[in-house]
This record gives structure tokens, sequence and C-alpha cells, in this order.
């Protein structure tokens, strides 16, 4: 057999094993609550809409439904995600200013293809999504960390991080962001640093990719402009390419995204995805186009939000109650998961064997940055266990923080 190690190429040499999907191997045990894996909840999948909805379209569009389709997504799912983008985000788009992917991974996979060339700084909130980091990292990019703040990446940091950037004659791509519910920390990016955020980009001819998995699932307070629609109000500066994911909103076994950018970018993307797959499943674009054109999306997202609102509430209540005293987390109004700080004597990575005695998982929120920092902290998902779970769950988990607290003294 021949030396892998040394006859692969350059990318998937820096391709990294995602440390969730490695965790849930382990996470997945007889008697664990997993708090690990950014699962939607299964109860809540619309089995019977899917189950008519394929029946109907094999009737009526077998023939396209199982051809190959084109790469950049049939007109049926299209048409109906401008309207949905008008309808409830006052996004006025054509056509052509849309691709369809293969999951919104695929989605990160061609943004980090179009625009990284190793070496390149790509600017990240810290912590960022770890997918996110994982395709970058394979792309060969250089990560400028910049920190969280409780609404959102500082502003004030990012804009001495671009200036040292431009002063360097570094070639920087793009800024990545998670606005809303951001994964891992359940933060929402304010609107005015939106707005300054769209500044910067335009003064420093800097991409946004403003990536939006959860916006939809929101329970709670008002939703602040997207990012994308904010610039076309006011810089129109084209800089905004969107992510959008029907993952947490219909069923993560569609895998199907979207990518929402000018034209110009979305011809390259559609480039790059005929070599990629040729084309994204034309039956489950047929099905999320159903699931538009009804209005279930409608019906079926008040039911994820109702059941996302009791689990998310219980997971804080829970954290009242058990936690000790120096523990401290975050109080999303939406998304699917929240953040824990334990105190910064104390190493979440160092924990996770200890809490897995405990029969209960997380994810080390040290895998979220991207220099390796925030040891002290972790990520827990509220959308996959019941309440009941969630609440023995927390309980086994302070019991673990409680046990490290004592042996550290």
């Amino acid at each position: 057999m021949i030396d892998i190690a040394k006859n692969i190429a350059t990318t998937p040499r820096r391709t990294k094993a995602s440390v969730i999907r490695e965790l849930l191997k382990t996470t997945n045990q007889p008697g664990i609550i997993s708090f690990a894996g950014g699962l939607p909840s299964p109860d809540n999948f619309p089995y019977d809409f899917v189950a008519d909805t394929v029946k109907e379209i094999m009737a009526k569009k077998g023939k396209v439904a199982l051809q190959y389709g084109p790469t950049d997504g049939l007109p049926e799912l299209k048409e109906e995600f401008v309207k949905f983008l008008k309808k409830h985000e006052s996004i006025d788009v054509k056509p052509e200013e849309l691709i369809i992917t293969t999951s919104s991974q695929q989605a990160l996979d061609m943004v980090g293809r179009l625009f990284l060339d190793a070496s390149d700084p790509v600017i990240v909130e810290k912590p960022s999504y770890m997918g996110a980091l994982q395709v970058f990292r394979s792309y060969g990019a250089e990560f400028i960390g910049v920190k969280l703040e409780d609404d959102g990446i500082s502003t004030e940091e990012l804009e001495e991080k671009l200036a040292w950037l431009r002063a360097q004659d570094e070639h920087y791509k793009f800024l990545y962001l998670v606005p809303d519910f951001q994964n891992p920390s359940g933060v929402t990016l304010a609107e005015a640093k939106r707005r300054k955020v769209l500044e910067l980009s335009e003064e420093y001819n800097v991409a946004v990719i403003e990536d939006s998995p959860y916006r939809q699932i929101r329970f709670e307070g008002k939703a602040p402009k997207m990012l994308y629609r904010l610039d076309q109000e006011t810089h129109k500066t084209n800089n905004v390419i969107s992510l959008f994911t029907f993952s947490k909103t219909f069923a993560p076994g569609l895998r199907l995204g979207v990518i929402l950018g000018h034209p110009q970018i979305i011809r390259k993307m559609e480039i790059l995805k005929q070599s990629l797959d040729l084309c994204t499943s034309s039956l489950n674009q047929l099905i999320a186009a159903e699931f538009l054109r009804t209005g279930f999306f409608e019906k079926h997202i008040e039911v994820i939000k109702k059941d996302y609102r009791t689990k998310k509430n219980t997971m804080v209540s829970a954290l009242a109650k058990y936690m000790p005293e120096g523990v401290t987390w975050t109080n999303p109004e939406g998304g699917l998961f929240l953040w824990v700080r334990l105190p910064e004597s104390m190493s979440a990575d160092d924990m996770f064997q200890e809490a897995l005695k405990e029969n209960v998982a997380y994810v080390i929120g040290s895998a979220f940055h991207c220099d390796g920092s925030g040891k002290n902290t972790m990520r827990l998902n509220f959308s996959f266990a019941t309440p009941e779970q969630i609440d023995e769950g927390i309980k086994r988990l302070a019991s673990a923080v409680k046990k490290r607290l004592v042996a550290s003294k």
C-alpha cells in the first residue's frame, strides 16, 4: 500500500477531524445524556408532510425529481426562496443571486475554495463555528480572532485588526460571522454593530460571510435586520454573502443549503460546484420548494420555536439550580445552543472524561477558538434532549464541576 502520509495532497493533510463528530462516537453510548451535538429534535420532523409530498412529486414531477438538475438549483426552489426572503426578511433578490448547495457545509467549502489561498488571513469571531474553522483551515487560512461580546463581535477590536492587516499589506479576504444565535455562544449581533461591520467592510474592502442557520428559530425578542438587507438599504457594497440551510428549520437529512450573493459571485460558485457534485438532489429540492410554497414552513417553525423555548428555559433554570458560584452562561433568545463559562482556573477540556463518568457530555469550548484558548468554556445543546433529560443532565454536569472545584483547592 502507498504511504498515505507522503502521497496525499496538501488540503487533506491540513484537514483535521471534527471534534464534535469524534465526540459523538463516545457520547452516543446508552445512558449518556448528550448536550454535544447540534441536533434538531427528531420529534419535530414533519414525517407525514414529507411522505405525502414525495408521493405527490412522484405522481406529477417524477421525471424531474429523479433526474440530474441544473448546477445552480431547480427554478422551483429558487423561486420559492426568493418569495421567502421577501416575505420574512424584506430582501429583494433575483434567482441569479442564489445557488442551491448540498448543505450549508458545502456552501462554506465553496467560500473557502473561491476566496482562500494558503496563508490568507481570515477574520473570525472568538469563539466561532467549528465547522467553518475546519473548512477554512483546510485551505491554509491564517485566523485572526476577534473577541465576542454579549452583543456580538467587538467592532472596536475588529477595526484595530483590519487596520493592522492593511498596514501589513496582508491579503485578507473576508470576515466570517454567525450573527444570529451564534454557534457556539447563542449570542446575537446587535443591529448597531451590524451597521458598523458594514462600514468597516466598505472602508477596508473586505467581504462579509453571513452564516445564518438559526435566524428563523427566534422564540423571544425582536430580530435585528440581516446584514444583507442592511447593505441593500444603505451601503450597497455587494460585499455580503449570506448562507442559509434547511437543516435546522426542516430536516438535516435533506442536506440543503442556499447561498445569496452578487450574480458574479454566484456564477463563480456555480462553476466550482460543477466540479464538486454537479448538482444537489432534485428530489430534495422539490420537497423543500413545497415546504415553502404550501406555507408549511410557517406552521412548522412555530412548533420548533415552542419546543426549543421550553427546553432552553429548562436548561437555564437547571443551571441556576445546580451550578456552583463562579459558573456563568448565556441566555439566548433563540437557536440551539448556550455557552457556559467555568472559573478561569478550570479546564473544560480536562473535565470532559470526568463528565462522561457522570454520564453527561458537552463540547469543549477550546475547539471553537481559532487559537485554542477558551479552555474554561463549553457549548451545550438544548434542542435534542427532553426537558427531563436536560434537568438530569445539568445536575450530572454540575456534579462534575463541583468535584473538579473541590479537587483544585
